[in-house]
């Protein structure tokens, strides 16, 4: 992109974005981390910024560094964190919470590489590996811009990258949409009418339930493992929560289920379905990461 129009430079707020909400599975971090880049654009002397050929690609070496600082500082403080840490989840547009300012929604872009599965695989990787990785095969810059973000040779950023892909691994065929609503539906429903056998019958039986309360709201500390366990936990929440709805929604663009109390969104529920059984649900309750969901209307 040649030029330094203000608008020009605008317009690259939406990319930036959704390359670092994929770096960082963290929209807060994320528009903090996009706001930064620019306040360091805008004090460049104008000289300086006028010499730069393409803002945008200034802006994406910028951005992704501050990122990679922030996924190094990140794995200290995700050791002090009570419980799991999951990525932030992500409302469909029209579910987003209004309330909130600047509409984020309109600049995401909801794919398979913002579901629940696909971040938690991404907190697998190292720093470097996440920023090779993302900016190379998600958003498909090259590995010569990429050696500017990461300090290294493009041969080197080409092996970090084929390291992470490694991780990610491509042993089965996504799942389509509809048997993953399919899946998240007979849960609902099981869970609704406390149905442990109809539960265990969905879930796959060395499914994996995590959960992510942050220490501000009650959580299950540790995963749960097993379909039947899973199944019993279930219930035994559904027991102690009068009142609770559990509604389907989109969660990073996926089937997912959403769980409220008087219109205020408590529980945000991620799944991953293999062969119809669900075999993954992550579960956010840290209200801090919920605050993009509002009161789910």
């Amino acid at each position: 992109m040649a030029g330094t129009s203000t608008d020009e430079t605008a317009g690259e707020r939406r990319q930036l974005i959704n390359v670092a909400y994929r770096l960082l599975g963290s929209l807060a971090e994320a528009e903090d981390a996009v706001q930064e880049a620019y306040a360091r654009w805008y004090a460049l002397p104008r000289g300086r910024r006028e010499q730069i050929v393409s803002p945008g690609a200034w802006l994406t070496t910028v951005t992704g560094r501050i990122c990679l600082d922030v996924l190094g500082s990140a794995r200290a403080r995700r050791e002090r964190y009570v419980g799991a840490w999951l990525p932030e989840p992500l409302p469909d547009r029209a579910e987003w919470d209004h309330g909130q300012g600047a509409d984020p929604a309109d600049q995401m872009v909801l794919d398979e590489s913002v579901t629940m599965a696909f971040l938690v695989v991404l907190e697998s990787m190292t720093p470097a590996e996440r920023v090779a990785f993302v900016l190379h095969d998600v958003f498909r810059y090259p590995f010569a811009e990429i050696a500017g973000v990461l300090g290294r040779t493009p041969a080197a950023c080409k092996q970090l990258a084929a390291s992470a892909r490694r991780r990610v691994g491509a042993g089965r065929a996504p799942v389509t949409a509809d048997g993953q609503a399919d899946a998240v539906r007979r849960v609902r429903q099981a869970w609704e009418t406390k149905d442990i056998a109809a539960l265990v019958d969905v879930l796959d039986p060395a499914a994996v339930m995590t959960a992510d309360g942050g220490g501000m709201a009650g959580a299950v500390l540790h995963p749960v493992e097993g379909g039947a366990r899973i199944a019993q936990y279930m219930v035994a929440i559904a027991d102690k929560a009068p009142g609770l709805e559990l509604l389907e929604r989109s969660v990073n663009g996926a089937p997912g289920l959403v769980a409220r109390r008087g219109g205020v969104v408590l529980t945000v529920a991620s799944f991953d379905v293999v062969d119809g059984r669900v075999t993954r649900i992550w579960v956010v309750r840290n209200p801090e990461k919920l605050r993009p969901w509002g009161r789910d209307g």
